[in-house]
């Protein structure tokens, strides 16, 4: 009887600890503290009702239903975030294609700094043949790595950070605007070239952000805000944010590029300590937006690349293309990782 007793204490407990952090996650404009406990959102919430389910048959069931109330409440703002299997909402973000118009493909990817395999991403390359590639921790092993793929990608530029563990890159098949050059920025967190697809020219764009608070990710931002609104009138960008879709953070970065965010994939993130049935666990943290004449048909997440990020595969279109693109080279192409030095 008294383990009963204690059990359901320690139940009611859990239940009202966890309700603090997800509720100030729905503050997070307030202060980025507030803004790091939304990106646990899900977990939060399931944690809570699963607390709260021993409690429904007794002196506190009105409390637990307040709490299976409030958790049901909190997964309703992401649902239209993250995809539900057999019940995914349509999104006006994603689009059909249209008969007249030629799609392009953008692969997003977080390479992971210290991969040990990178023939997978390399593999996944040659077989999408992308259009466009957006990398982040382009570390200086994988600018080993990735040559490659240079002979296949001419137009690209590489952002290194001052750590030389992250960094961002563009890869293009196609040739960047006449008189354009592309630029980094804030230390190699963002990159922005303007690629001409086929006679119509829009910006693609990179980013990857820090760690939420008390990391820089807040602060950074702020400080990116003005080269975000300085993209063109027709854009793509596709980046590691290292925050939820829901979060203010999010939200922050698609204001100041006058950007829309593209329906999550998936959980695109999760840690290598976790086996891959359990991605339900993960975090949904890698992102495409977009504005302007671009025009989003899918966004899908891609098999294990050897990060602890998946990728993100997207097919794209202009509202008004002036030209048909070049010929799309479909045959697959195989593209291995150099050999590892000797004594490595």
């Amino acid at each position: 009887m008294a383990f009963y007793k204690f059990g359901r204490i320690a139940c009611f407990l859990a239940m009202m600890l966890l309700s603090v952090p997800l509720v100030a996650g729905f503050f997070g404009a307030w202060h980025p503290a507030l803004d790091s406990f939304a990106h646990f959102r899900v977990h939060l919430a399931v944690l809570m009702m699963l607390a709260a389910l021993p409690l429904l048959f007794g002196s506190l069931r009105w409390q637990a239903i307040a709490a299976l109330a409030l958790g049901a409440a909190a997964l309703s703002t992401t649902s239209s975030a993250l995809p539900l299997p057999g019940l995914g909402p349509v999104h006006a973000a994603i689009q059909p294609r249209a008969s007249d118009r030629p799609v392009y493909k953008m692969l997003q990817l977080n390479l992971r700094f210290n991969s040990t395999e990178p023939g997978k991403a390399l593999s996944l390359i040659g077989r999408t043949q992308p259009d466009v590639i957006t990398l982040e921790e382009v570390s200086a092993q994988w600018n080993k790595s990735l040559e490659p793929l240079l002979a296949r990608y001419p137009h690209r530029i590489l952002c290194p950070y001052p750590n030389h563990i992250f960094g961002v890159a563009i890869l293009s098949r196609r040739p960047f605007a006449e008189g354009s050059e592309p630029q980094c920025f804030g230390g190699g967190a963002l990159a922005i070239a303007k690629v001409d697809f086929g006679g119509r020219t829009g910006d693609v764009a990179v980013l990857h952000l820090g760690w939420p608070w008390p990391f820089e990710q807040s602060q950074q931002i702020g400080e990116l805000s003005s080269d975000l609104a300085s993209l063109g009138d027709s854009a793509i960008l596709g980046g590691d944010f290292n925050a939820t879709p829901w979060s203010a953070a999010v939200r922050r970065v698609a204001e100041a590029g006058g950007l829309t965010l593209m329906p999550s994939a998936g959980r695109t993130w999760l840690t290598f300590m976790l086996p891959d049935f359990m991605r339900f666990a993960g975090l949904t943290i890698d992102h495409v937006m977009a504005k302007g004449d671009v025009t989003v048909h899918s966004v899908t997440m891609g098999e294990d690349a050897g990060s602890d990020h998946r990728p993100l595969l997207v097919e794209f279109s202009f509202k008004d293309s002036a030209t048909q693109p070049e010929d799309s080279e479909s045959q697959t192409v195989v593209l291995e990782a150099p050999p590892a030095p000797r004594g490595s």
